[in-house]
């Protein structure tokens, strides 16, 4: 065989679609999970596909994954949803790249050591106690809604030193609005249509703006009473970066980090809680079990941090709820310099899709892996579990700043309010993932509250 015909006969692509079936992957109406869930089942753990002009890599082998969130990530910048999320977002720290990024995380950091979220604990438990005290029996309830406006007020008042309550319903309006025109926004010729009177991107316009007088009456009200309140905003206007002459951050950049902490620290914070009480309504054994060691270690008191490590099966719960529903569904890259995966060349500019709702749910990385079992979470089970088998908090220096915060505020929160009820699934009530920025529910979640 020549040097010719062996060349020619090496892939210089993985197995994918082609034709008109790969312009489907943004369509809007198009279920991005099931068409990913079938991509992957149909041409293997690396995909290619063009969609919309772009050349895209899905890729879901948890190896491939640790080199392009972290080993090789200098070799990347953000995805092209947030890049379509500047309008709204900013330069806050989910968008910023390169420097002006790792600027802006040195800053926010210390808001999210330890110390500063043992602090935060006890406005975690406050604000779920007084919603749990709220519930009557028998009430059928949201529980998608009950528990965005219980990470708002969390929210509000640990990052923002803030009461938002009364604010609830604007701004869960305006994430529903700016929620609704994602993937709007992710067509080839949104800039177009961002022009044209389209009712959802005129309600995600307003949304924004919605969002920005909230935020900027913050920011207003603590110029004038500045020092520190134990909070992200205290800090930040406190201060000063090293590297850029010592200024101070300007309201414009205030602003971004304090929406960006809006989306991160309240919306995806809500998924979770709500898939996690949606899962364990269909799961008695594992409900009984949850009950059972609240009993041991509570005994009918409010938890605080110092009870997280005996509420073992608890996060074990939260990790496995996270496992099937991770909020953060979908993580995206761009190249920006050649790569290589394997045998395949990826050219510069390529887009790189990583999904931790795909690969969590790997057969051969998880026995039986659509069935909820916090079970399996034993410490055998994590350490020989490959790195980034597992990635709802994503990874490298883009790795979730908040991490820390969200565990602690999922597990303070569910056995908060699980030692006071049960909840069930109103019957025939569809529940039907919603894959946005967020992982959300379609139809928000009815359920109807039983004492214990």
């Amino acid at each position: 065989m020549t040097s010719a015909t062996a060349s020619a006969a090496t892939p210089t692509r993985p197995p994918g679609p082609t034709g008109f079936f790969s312009s489907l992957v943004y369509r809007p109406g198009r279920d991005p999970l099931t068409f990913f869930s079938e991509l992957v089942a149909t041409y293997g753990k690396l995909v290619y596909l063009r969609s919309n002009g772009e050349h895209i890599y899905v890729v879901t082998e948890p190896r491939h994954i640790k080199d392009i969130l972290v080993t090789s990530q200098r070799k990347f910048k953000k995805g092209r949803g947030l890049e379509r999320s500047r309008p709204l977002l900013g330069d806050g720290l989910l968008t910023s790249e390169g420097e002006a990024h790792l600027r802006q995380r040195r800053l926010i950091q210390p808001a999210f050591h330890k110390e500063r979220i043992a602090g935060y604990a006890a406005a975690m438990t406050h604000y779920a106690s007084e919603a749990a005290a709220r519930w009557t029996a028998g009430a059928t309830l949201d529980i998608d809604a009950e528990m965005m406006e219980l990470t708002l007020a969390i929210v509000g008042k640990t990052l923002f030193d803030a009461n938002v309550q009364a604010q609830t319903h604007d701004v869960g309006q305006a994430m529903a609005d700016i929620m609704g025109s994602f993937w709007m926004r992710m067509l080839p010729f949104a800039d177009t249509l961002e022009r044209l009177p389209i009712p959802a991107l005129r309600l995600a316009r307003e949304a924004s703006l919605t969002l920005d007088r909230i935020v900027y009456a913050m920011i207003a009200e603590r110029r004038t009473s500045p020092g520190d309140r134990g909070d992200l905003l205290s800090m930040l206007l406190l201060a000063q970066d090293e590297e850029d002459q010592g200024r101070s951050m300007t309201d414009q950049q205030l602003r971004d980090e304090a929406i960006t902490l809006f989306l991160a620290g309240h919306e995806t914070t809500a998924n979770a809680l709500a898939w996690t009480w949606f899962l364990l309504s269909q799961s008695p054994e594992v409900e009984a079990h949850l009950h059972a060691e609240l009993d041991r270690v509570l005994g009918g008191l409010t938890p605080t941090v110092s009870d997280l490590p005996a509420l073992r099966f608890v996060e074990q719960v939260v990790t496995e709820s996270m496992r099937l529903y991770p909020p953060a569904w979908l993580i995206g890259r761009r190249a920006i310099e050649d790569y290589q995966i394997d045998e395949y060349p990826v050219a510069k500019g390529s887009i790189i899709i990583t999904s931790p709702y795909i690969t969590q749910r790997d057969p051969s990385l998880f026995t039986n892996p659509e069935r909820f079992d916090p079970a399996r979470w034993t410490p055998e089970f994590k350490a020989a579990l490959p790195p980034f088998a597992y990635f709802p908090f994503g990874g490298g220096t883009r790795r979730c700043i908040g991490e820390s915060f969200a565990w602690t505020e999922l597990i303070l929160v569910v056995s908060t309010i699980a030692q006071r009820w049960k909840l069930r699934l109103v019957p025939g009530h569809p529940v039907v993932p919603h894959p946005v920025v967020t992982l959300r529910l379609k139809h928000g979640l009815k359920m109807t509250t039983a004492g214990r």
